[in-house]
């Protein structure tokens, strides 16, 4: 499995696979799964030397985190990352109250509340510690700082605000301590990283859907931003939720929806070019976003056996040169956008 060494610090950073692995779906992610079929899953990626792996407390409330724990017990800590994410609290509630229905299936009954504040973040990190069962978290990222998850930007505005007066200071503590490496923050827009970035001193972002095949707006400002200042950036979703990696089939999915019908258009002749080429759309959508020099990792999750050999097989494809050049050629990819010869 190949690695990038990212060392913004100076501190001997962290050592991340190419390909990580996303838990979001190991939480039981619009359906349920056992617990040794996720287990499965992880030790299937291990096998295939993954060990880069990434969380959140949000993911199965509770569950992906648990989960982890069962499969990284008596695994020589120093041999992989690990990140999870702070900014909410999970809260006992009667199961008819939680939160999540139809979203996550058969999960702990817990109702989330937003807190970026200095003793909410310390809050989050011990529980997650103990859910994991592990002594220390390498990365810790602000979840869902977005219009995404916040619905206005006053409220966006609101909560940036109170992670800067209060938990930006308790991350900074724990990594100044050495009690964590790195620190960022975990969206679905990239815009917010960008405020971030202008407003504190962030290691990492994980960057959600924002800079794939079919997207790549971020080039505009953010990603030469990140790369000026040495933040490395994880890439999760990269096949936008599924079209990059289905095709655009009927019913396939983009964003969390039904794809709309300019994308599935734009997909298609994504696909012709692949066709051509004889280059698995999965696999390029999965190789682009490593072409560019800032980005560190990319953690596509995988709910079954299927889905994860499937990535391990990205991970470890050849894209020819004169696949990007063409896609470049049919206005499909942004006028900068660094791609590889592999």
């Amino acid at each position: 499995m190949k690695t990038r060494h990212w060392d913004r610090l100076g501190n001997g950073g962290l050592t991340f696979t190419e390909l990580g692995m996303g838990t979001a779906p190991l939480g039981n992610l619009y359906r349920a799964i056992s617990d040794d079929d996720a287990h499965a899953v992880l030790t299937r990626a291990w096998d295939a030397g993954v060990r880069h792996y990434d969380t959140a407390p949000l993911y199965g409330l509770g569950l992906s985190e648990t989960r982890l724990n069962r499969f990284l017990r008596g695994k020589p800590r120093d041999t992989y990352v690990l990140s999870s994410k702070i900014g909410r609290l999970l809260e006992v509630c009667p199961s008819e109250a939680r939160d999540g229905i139809g979203k996550w299936f058969e999960v702990p009954s817990r109702r989330e509340r937003y807190d970026y504040t200095y003793d909410g973040v310390m809050r989050s990190v011990e529980f997650s510690l103990e859910r994991m069962g592990v002594d220390r978290i390498d990365i810790l990222y602000a979840h869902d700082l977005d219009l995404f998850n916040q619905g206005t930007q006053a409220r966006l505005d609101d909560k940036i605000s109170e992670l800067m007066a209060g938990g930006y200071r308790a991350l900074m503590r724990m990594r100044d301590e050495g009690v964590i490496r790195a620190f960022g923050a975990g969206v679905n827009q990239w815009q917010p990283c960008q405020t971030l970035a202008e407003m504190g001193d962030f290691d990492l972002f994980l960057l959600a859907g924002r800079y794939t095949l079919l997207e790549q707006e971020a080039l505009d400002s953010f990603l030469p931003l990140a790369q000026a200042r040495g933040i490395g950036i994880v890439i999760g979703g990269p096949y936008n939720s599924g079209i990059l990696a289905t095709g655009a089939r009927p019913g396939a999915f983009y964003n969390y929806d039904p794809a709309p019908q300019h994308i599935l258009d734009r997909v298609a002749r994504i696909e012709a070019i692949c066709t051509a080429h004889g280059v698995r759309l999965v696999d390029a959508a999965f190789r682009f976003p490593l072409c560019h020099p800032a980005v560190v990792s990319v953690i596509p999750g995988g709910q079954g056996l299927g889905e994860m050999d499937s990535n391990i097989a990205a991970s470890r494809a050849a894209v020819p040169p004169a696949f990007w050049a063409d896609l470049r050629a049919a206005g499909l990819l942004h006028a900068d956008a660094p791609v590889s010869a592999t």
